[in-house]
């Protein structure tokens, strides 16, 4: 991608340093890590994996808490700025027609665990977007397991990453977010999972939608970025997760929907760039 001389973001807050350590070895570790990208996207609170309900949440701006902080990660926190950065040039003019003002999310870096209005949440839920408070909260070691543990390297991946969960915060802005968790209420257990892998499919298409408009507006992809972007989506996907961990794939468990279908949408959202084309949820009512 050619970031470096992007616009950085001014709504990013870094709580590294300040969160509880993960402690984890052996065949556990494993377990971890899967449980991690299952839970890539969303809101970990309708999971029930926070504690507390409307924690006080954290305003800190340094990571000079208990833990050093690995300066590696400099490179990678300005990188997270600047796709940052570029959502917010992209939003608002494509939400504007809706009739729907883009209000900025902040993104939270936190190492190990952090406290947002989800609730305590460790790294082991992955990157998540939390609706009650309008933040991404992100551990950048995150990026390091995408690329070593499960072959899904590169810039524009990592940029996936961040587009989907700024997704969510659209999903939040447009009232889908309120629709689907209410739905998901009154509904059986299964249901509620095919509601779930409908937001994040098409979380997964808004986040194409960002990068149809960053590369037709200011030429930000370079060769291959597409393909990282790609391998990205297909590499988190529930049937590619549930066969690494377990050997076998439970579709009605499904919450973010298959390696193929996470392709489809973000090339669609890629391709068309309109939020009329990521309708995941009249598709799915008409059998596509």
């Amino acid at each position: 991608m050619r970031w470096q001389g992007g616009r950085r973001s001014s709504n990013v807050e870094d709580r590294r340093g300040l969160g509880r350590p993960l402690a984890v070895g052996g065949g556990a570790a494993s377990v971890i890590v899967a449980l991690l990208v299952l839970l890539l996207g969303g809101d970990p609170s309708e999971l029930g994996l926070g504690g507390g309900e409307d924690p006080r949440v954290s305003q800190g701006t340094g990571g000079s808490g208990q833990q050093p902080l690995d300066p590696r990660q400099e490179e990678l926190k300005d990188f997270v700025s600047v796709v940052l950065a570029d959502t917010e040039d992209t939003w608002p003019g494509l939400l504007e027609p809706e009739g729907v003002r883009y209000v900025q999310p902040r993104l939270v870096l936190f190492t190990g665990a952090v406290q947002s209005a989800c609730g305590f949440q460790e790294s082991a839920v992955g990157p998540f977007y939390c609706p009650p408070d309008q933040r991404v909260y992100l551990d950048l070691d995150f990026f390091d397991e995408l690329d070593r543990r499960f072959g899904a390297p590169g810039d524009f991946a990592q940029a996936y990453v961040v587009a989907h969960e700024v997704g969510h915060h659209v999903q939040n802005l447009l009232g889908i977010s309120r629709q689907v968790q209410s739905l998901r209420g009154r509904v059986s257990p299964e249901e509620a999972n095919a509601l779930s892998v409908l937001q994040e499919l098409q979380a997964d298409c808004f986040a194409g939608i960002w990068a149809h408009h960053a590369q037709r507006e200011r030429q930000l992809l370079e060769a291959g970025d597409v393909e990282e972007g790609l391998g990205a989506a297909s590499a988190i996907g529930d049937d590619t997760l549930q066969r690494r961990a377990q050997g076998y794939v439970v579709p009605e468990s499904f919450t973010h929907g298959s390696s193929e279908q996470r392709v489809a949408w973000f090339t669609r959202g890629l391709e068309q760039g309109t939020l009329a084309a990521c309708d995941t949820f009249q598709a799915a009512s008409r059998g596509r």
